[in-house]
């Protein structure tokens, strides 16, 4: 490995990680990013994880190296003076891009091959280290196939964090087969991340035309969480705390609810009367729920919607003015289901899907 890497090591179970998938691609490296100023807010390391599915020659399964940082801003890699916008910049397509289909090598081709993704790997970490000194990398390539690998992972990590592709205008952002699968299997909260996501785009617009450096150093937009009063999770609303607390930005909770078919209706349900109550009542469950977590985080502005309608439609509209959107998947469940899966495809903001019950 270069030497800018570091000792190689392997990863202990007891080290907090925000794991990251990476292919080599533009998602995947703006994910990479995203990954890492999440670890830096979290303090956490990093493991950035790339599995080939096919050998490589002389790059052993379960093979890590460390980036650490020394918590004085001179870490390896360190770029003294202001990080880019991006940590990979312009540099991103010189990043090789592994292969589409994999297919038998040897002799030099499978030394070329490993060489490759060893690359995707060394060039990802050495550029995240140029951007976020301080923090620990640890990097890792698998020759598990990718979904296994990631759901490998995910079992002992903090987040795991996979990129989408760019917006098609008829299905939204293209969000691959594996990390769909991911994100309705994985046993920790899953961020999907747009490529494109820059810093600047989780934090409240400035105008930095006096001081270029403003807009790093602008408030964060709110988190915005999606809840659903029928089944409040506690590991779906401390998430969004938790977020909300390491950006120290506001946390904005979105409840939705329909009327029953009207053959289901009580006697009045549909009633302006008794719409008003219904809405009065959640009203009421919602700032319930939230009272405890109020409390444990005191310094955490809360505000609360309670709005009539979909959940898709309403948190679609909110993801337009969030830095991040929260909603959750039952663990028992197979599947995104109807409103996480469209929020995965359409919102503006990364999402993170967090399993719970």
């Amino acid at each position: 490995m270069p030497d800018e890497l570091g000792k190689a090591r392997t990863m202990r179970k007891d080290i907090r990680t925000v794991t990251v998938g990476v292919d080599g691609s533009r998602a995947g490296l703006d994910a990479a990013d995203w990954a890492a100023r999440e670890a830096e807010r979290r303090r956490l390391t990093l493991r950035l994880l790339h599995a080939s599915g096919e050998p490589a020659a002389s790059a052993p399964d379960g093979e890590s190296v460390a980036v650490p940082g020394d918590g004085s801003g001179s870490g390896a890699g360190a770029v003294r003076g202001s990080a880019p916008a991006s940590a990979f910049g312009s540099v991103s397509a010189s990043v090789p891009r592994p292969r589409a289909r994999p297919r038998p090598v040897s002799g030099a081709s499978a030394a070329s091959a490993g060489d490759s993704r060893r690359g995707i790997l060394d060039r990802a970490a050495i550029q995240l280290s140029y951007a976020h000194p301080t923090l620990e990398i640890a990097a890792r390539r698998t020759d598990t196939p990718a979904l296994p690998a990631l759901l490998e992972a995910a079992k002992e990590s903090e987040a795991l964090v996979l990129g989408s592709r760019g917006f098609n205008g008829f299905t939204g952002f293209l969000v691959g087969p594996v990390a769909l699968a991911a994100t309705a299997a994985a046993a920790c909260p899953v961020v999907l991340v747009r490529a494109g996501e820059l810093p600047t785009d989780e934090r409240v617009p400035v105008d930095a035309d006096d001081d270029p450096s403003a807009s790093a150093h602008a408030p964060y937009l709110p988190v915005v969480l999606g809840l659903d009063l029928d089944d409040p999770a506690d590991e779906l609303i401390g998430h969004a705390f938790d977020a909300a607390g390491v950006r120290a930005a506001p946390l904005h909770v979105v409840h939705t609810w329909t009327l029953p078919p009207l053959r289901d209706c009580a006697d009045g349900a549909r009633t302006p009367a008794g719409t008003a109550g219904q809405q009065d009542a959640r009203e009421r469950s919602l700032a319930a729920v939230l009272g405890p977590w109020r409390h444990k985080f005191p310094e955490t502005e809360v505000s609360e919607e309670v709005v009539y309608g979909h959940a898709g439609h309403h948190l679609l509209k909110a993801s337009t003015r969030a830095g991040l959107l929260v909603v959750g998947r039952a663990s028992a469940d197979r599947g995104l289901g109807r409103a996480a899966d469209s929020l995965v495809h359409h919102s503006t903001c990364p999402v993170a899907v967090v399993p719970h019950g």
